[in-house]
């Protein structure tokens, strides 16, 4: 989901600049499926879309998260036995694409299935534009599954109505739209009118799908707050020419700004460098068998003295003796 708004938000011609400094935005966090990115940072990513493209953002976002987007939410949700089925699945796996604070539920009743989805109550901007996205992703995932000919008999949404909703009307193909909700709902009528498929190749694709789902789950973790990214740039800069400047033009900020951040923090440049070698040392030491010498080199110190002076100051001990200590699970 992350991927997807950051690209609505740069058609929306938000600048490149303007997302830099958004934690659980780098290519690596990105590009990891377990690693959440900050519900803020997401926050923040439709305030920008909704600001720079105002009128039916959500709808056009929509538009854009074409089949497989959404990894593997969306083949669980196009692929059930049944629609119900398919909803049900994207209802129990709605957090392996966005914010685990979302909700979705399916109710069937009579022959009505209706998707709820809820989020907490973010700015005004954001949760129109989310509330907008979030029917429309479900109803197109519904003519992904059923075909394009699929309109719902009734929209409700939780945001107040604007002045002018015929984007809406135009992407539901129904004019049955109600706003200012108690949570957002799309219902379809008779999408399960075909009879069972038999079982087959897809039941077994469906299982590999859930399994790896639940996997992402069990083992998905918050990406690092800008903090946590500030110690990983400095730890990679540490071989090269480190300077408070490099660290802070790869953070797309000015030195001063990352100063007066590290300040908020009650910390300095300085005891952040001392900080991440002593860390990068111990682990070093613990999980390699590289000399001290080259060590020392990979922290940025001149020679393997220099890092004998520094560990014995963090720890009490040299190198080579906390190398044979035992770590504390042995």
């Amino acid at each position: 989901m992350a991927r997807l708004v950051r690209d609505a938000a740069l058609g929306a011609g938000v600048a490149h600049s303007e997302l830099a400094h958004l934690p659980g935005l780098e290519p690596e966090t990105l590009a990891d499926p377990l690693l959440r990115v900050p519900t803020a940072t997401l926050v923040r990513l439709w305030e920008l879309v909704a600001h720079g493209s105002p009128a039916g953002a959500g709808v056009r976002t929509a538009e854009t998260a074409a089949q497989g987007r959404l990894h593997v939410w969306d083949y669980l949700f196009t692929t059930g036995g049944t629609f119900a089925d398919g909803c049900r699945d994207a209802a129990r796996y709605l957090p392996t694409m966005t914010d685990p604070g979302a909700e979705m539920t399916v109710i069937e009743e009579d022959r009505r299935l209706t998707i709820t989805y809820g989020i907490a109550p973010y700015s005004p901007a954001a949760v129109t534009v989310i509330d907008e996205f979030a029917m429309a992703l479900m109803l197109r995932r519904a003519r992904d599954a059923r075909g394009p000919g699929v309109v719902p008999v009734h929209v409700a949404l939780a945001h107040e109505a604007p002045k002018n909703h015929r984007h809406l009307i135009e992407a539901f193909g129904t004019r049955a739209i109600d706003f200012g909700a108690r949570t957002n709902s799309v219902t379809f009528l008779d999408l399960d009118t075909e009879p069972p498929r038999p079982a087959g190749p897809n039941d077994e694709l469906a299982l590999i799908l859930r399994r790896y789902a639940d996997n992402v789950l069990e083992n998905a973790r918050p990406a690092a707050g800008w903090h946590g990214r500030f110690r990983s740039e400095v730890a990679q800069a540490l071989g090269e020419e480190l300077s408070l400047e490099l660290v802070a033009q790869r953070m797309a900020m000015s030195p001063r700004t990352l100063q007066r951040r590290l300040s908020d923090l009650e910390t300095t440049w300085r005891d952040e460098i001392e900080s991440v070698r002593h860390e990068r040392a111990g682990t070093l030491l613990r999980e390699t068998d590289l000399p001290v010498q080259s060590i020392a080199g990979r922290l940025g110190y001149t020679d393997a003295r220099a890092l004998r002076r520094a560990f014995h100051r963090w720890t009490g001990q040299t190198p080579d003796a906390y190398r044979r200590t035992p770590t504390p699970h042995t």
